[in-house]
């Protein structure tokens, strides 16, 4: 098989395990650099194979306005023409084009956009995002959904819930028939095999569970999306938009019970160090997020102590690495006091510096994780992680 997921360890509701893929195993739990437009900022993809990322994350939203999904298909798929030959995952471009207030226009056959790039009208189905997806040619690719603010009340929840269900149905009609076209070209000997397909360019579609706050809705979500397919693997998005943090943990806790312990779930746009935690804690495999970079280009660090802000005159001379327990080549080479220095001098290196440390940080907590729980012990190491990340907090 293609796609498969082995559950190694657990540890109440975390697991340590292996999601395989075309292109490569994925162990998990695992962070997921998001590389928007085909590029992580600021970071060559040697870098990310140095810090051991295993899986990223592009947008069909974004790549679809530029260069253009089927430039991207020309040029060989995702993987070539980023060179990048592990594992990628698109996101349909749903929260992207629901985000444009505004801009945009719901109906049920799809939405009217505006791109926010030159102004032209656009409009997504589920179709059409479907074969976006095939032509960037990622391992495995998000279902269209309709996504909502996370406080949303439960009318609002319901009808985005059941009409993201709708469309996933049409996701995956228009995925058989692609996978159908295609074996029946081949078999004729009319098909042109274009660069970026082969038997490394199967993908997986993963539905998404939605429902906002509402815990019953979650749960009607997961009962529907588990009787229409048997999935290789399932999202669960709608959370990290705007609802408390205990409401977004509740959720997790409310899906993790709906959905087959067997199959991996990936909890999207989801990547501050203490969510991380929680999530794994509560079942979740895999994560993304773009706020190590964007925090990075902002003077945000990750620490083990809390957060920390670069440009604060206090760093000035501080000979210090940015954490004194971090191996990454930022804080192994580099003080905060240079870095300080390059990131106020409007410096490059800085930005790239700090998008790196933040990246590494987050893909060594989620191997800490892992870690803790094939050994037993994921209670004592979360609780102790998170005492010393919140006790001396060193907020920008």
């Amino acid at each position: 098989m293609s796609f498969s997921f082995r559950i190694d360890a657990t540890a109440g509701a975390a697991r340590a395990g292996v999601f395989s893929t075309p292109h490569g195993p994925v162990e998990t739990p695992a962070f997921m650099p998001v590389g928007t437009l085909a590029t992580v900022k600021a970071l060559d993809p040697d870098d990310l194979v140095k810090m051991g990322a295993s899986m990223i994350l592009s947008n069909a939203y974004h790549l679809h306005l530029r260069p253009g999904d089927e430039v991207v298909r020309e040029m060989g798929g995702l993987h070539r023409f980023m060179q990048w030959d592990r594992p990628i995952l698109t996101d349909s471009g749903g929260f992207q084009v629901f985000s444009l207030e505004g801009l945009r226009t719901i109906e049920e056959e799809g939405v009217e956009f505006q791109s926010h790039i030159d102004g032209s009208r656009r409009f997504f189905t589920p179709e059409i995002v479907m074969q976006i997806e095939r032509n960037l040619g990622a391992d495995v690719i998000m279902q269209f959904d309709h996504v909502i603010p996370g406080q949303s009340d439960e009318a609002s929840a319901r009808d985005a819930s059941e009409r993201s269900i709708r469309w996933l149905a049409r996701c995956l009609a228009e995925v058989k028939r692609e996978a159908g076209s295609g074996k029946r070209e081949a078999a004729r000997g009319t098909r042109e095999e274009l660069p970026s397909e082969g038997p490394r360019n199967q993908q997986a579609l993963f539905p998404i569970v939605q429902g906002g706050i509402h815990a019953h809705l979650r749960r009607e979500a997961a009962d529907a999306i588990r009787s229409m397919h048997d999935w290789d693997g399932f999202g669960i998005g709608g959370l990290s938009v705007g609802e408390e943090k205990g409401a977004m943990y509740e959720m997790i806790e409310v899906v993790d019970d709906a959905l087959p312990r067997t199959h991996p779930r990936y909890l999207m746009g989801v990547g501050f160090p203490e969510d991380l935690i929680e999530g794994i804690r509560r079942g979740v495999d895999l994560f993304d997020c773009v706020a190590p970079t964007r925090m990075g280009r902002n003077g945000a660090v990750f620490t083990r102590d809390g957060r920390l802000n670069i440009k604060r005159t206090e760093y000035r001379t501080d000979p210090k690495p940015l954490d004194p327990d971090c191996d990454c080549a930022a804080c192994t080479r580099f003080t905060r006091a240079y870095i300080r220095h390059l990131f106020v001098s409007d410096e490059i290196l800085g930005l790239r510096l700090l998008s790196l440390h933040n990246v590494h940080f987050l893909l060594s907590l989620t191997r800490g994780a892992r870690d803790a729980i094939r050994n037993g012990d994921l209670e004592q190491w979360s609780r102790d992680w998170l005492a010393r990340y919140h006790i001396s907090h060193a907020i920008a």
